[in-house]
């Protein structure tokens, strides 16, 4: 088992930041930046742009940063999907150029967010924006691949919706940052899935719809996790497997202290609290209800 020890406090800015406050605020980060993968909006404008099957249209709306990639380029940023699951996307482009669809993604965000009636003040949006402009403009992308492309596109007018990007910025700084982690700990593609999974945190049959691992694939990483003692017999997650995971995350909350840096542990905090309605108001409308 390839684990490192516990994170330096010394290294990445960790002194700067406490990583509570990390956690917290990449937290609140992956909660308002999430519902554009659930709501009906998003399908309707992949429609639009003539892509009706929900998986080619999430791999094109999400990479679509990237550019005119083939979609070989964008398997290697979307760490835990199968090879098969990512080739479905390959005529994407020819439905539409990328940037339409990051037109139409802006759009169902739009829509999204005024259908819910998230509740911000433009005071708090032009806050939020002073806290998370800074954090976007001093990141270091080396590595950070979706990141990196998300940070290129320019913002679209409506205010919330380019607070929402930014957000988005952040997210996939944190993704691109596991995937490192997952990697420099040994588990491979499927392998983290399958953890994932084991936590009860996401539905078997739903990662496996989606990502689309074979039967032979998925018995292949159970079997690797059970070898690591991080599964038992029955592939229920043990005690070994659930520190293996904690790990993990805390290695990844050690790579994203830097990110945070800029505005420190005070003005992380508070970006956190001021975008949460984002996530309060589809909550409230249901739509986390199916992965929460």
């Amino acid at each position: 088992m390839h684990l490192h020890t516990l994170p330096d406090p010394t290294r990445r800015g960790i002194g700067l930041m406490d990583l509570d406050t990390v956690r917290t605020v990449s937290r609140a980060v992956t909660a308002a930046h999430l519902f554009i993968y659930l709501v009906p909006e998003t399908t309707e404008e992949a429609a639009g742009l003539g892509v009706t099957d929900p998986g080619p249209a999430y791999l094109a709306f999400r990479s679509a940063a990237l550019g005119a990639v083939p979609w070989q380029v964008a398997l290697a940023a979307f760490y835990n999907f199968s090879p098969r699951a990512v080739r479905a996307m390959a005529g994407a482009w020819d439905a539409a150029p990328p940037e339409r669809w990051r037109a139409a993604r802006f759009l169902a965000a739009e829509r999204a967010i005024r259908r819910v009636d998230v509740q911000l003040t433009g005071d708090h949006i032009a806050e939020a924006r002073s806290l998370i402009d800074p954090v976007v403009a001093g990141a270091d992308y080396a590595g950070k691949v979706l990141a990196a492309a998300n940070a290129s596109v320019a913002l679209p007018p409506n205010p919330l919706v380019a607070l929402w990007q930014q957000i988005t910025v952040a997210r996939e700084w944190r993704g691109d940052a596991h995937l490192v982690v997952l990697a420099d700990n040994g588990l491979g593609p499927c392998d983290c899935l399958v953890l994932h999974t084991a936590t009860g945190r996401l539905p078997a049959a739903l990662a496996r719809a989606t990502r689309q691992w074979d039967d032979d694939e998925w018995s292949a990483a159970t079997a690797r996790l059970v070898a690591r003692g991080w599964l038992d017999s029955d592939s229920v997650l043990t005690d070994a497997g659930r520190a293996a995971r904690e790990h993990m995350e805390a290695e990844t909350d050690e790579h994203c202290a830097a990110l945070w840096a800029p505005i420190g542990n005070a003005g992380a905090r508070r970006f956190a609290s001021l975008i949460a309605p984002i996530a309060n108001a589809f909550t409230a409308a249901g739509t986390f209800q199916t992965v929460r």
